[in-house]
C-alpha cells in the first residue's frame, strides 16, 4: 500500500534548526510530486515546499523562502525538509503529500490548491519556544 510517515519534529528555540523526514513505502518515489504541508489547529492548511511530478521543480512558499529546503533521497525512498532560522511564526503539525494517482495541471506549481495530492502522512509536530 501507499503509505508516507513523517518525522523529525520537536521542540527548538527561535533560529535553530530541524530536518524532518518523509519516509515512503508501497512506491517508488523517484518521478512523483511530494509536497510539504503545514497546518496550526483551527486554521487552513498552508503549502510550505514541494518537488513537482512533471520536472522535478521545487517549490517554496514565500514564508520560508531562503530558510527551507527540500530534497529527495531516491536510494532511501525518502523527503526531507531542512528547517533553519526557525521563528515563532512556523510552529505547527507538518504533513507529507504524494500526487501517486493524480493528473495534476501542467504547468502549475504544486503548491497551487488546484495540484492535487491523494496519499497524506499522519503529521509531526513541530514546536518553536524560547
Amino acid at each position: 500500500q501507499v503509505q508516507l510517515a513523517e518525522s523529525g519534529g520537536g521542540l527548538v528555540q527561535p533560529g535553530g534548526s530541524l530536518r524532518l523526514s518523509c519516509a515512503a513505502s508501497g512506491f517508488t518515489l523517484n518521478y512523483y510530486g511530494i509536497g510539504w504541508f503545514r497546518q496550526v489547529s483551527g486554521k487552513e492548511r498552508e503549502g510550505v515546499s514541494c518537488i513537482r511530478s512533471s520536472d522535478g521543480r521545487t517549490y517554496y512558499a514565500d514564508s520560508v523562502k531562503g530558510r527551507f529546503t527540500i530534497s529527495r533521497d531516491n536510494a532511501k525512498n525518502t523527503v526531507y525538509l531542512q528547517m533553519n532560522s526557525l521563528k515563532p511564526e512556523d510552529p505547527a503539525v507538518y504533513y507529507c503529500a504524494t500526487d501517486y494517482n493524480t493528473y495534476p495541471p501542467y504547468g502549475s506549481s504544486c503548491l497551487d490548491t488546484k495540484y492535487e495530492y491523494d496519499y497524506w502522512g499522519q503529521g509531526t509536530q513541530v514546536t518553536v519556544s524560547s
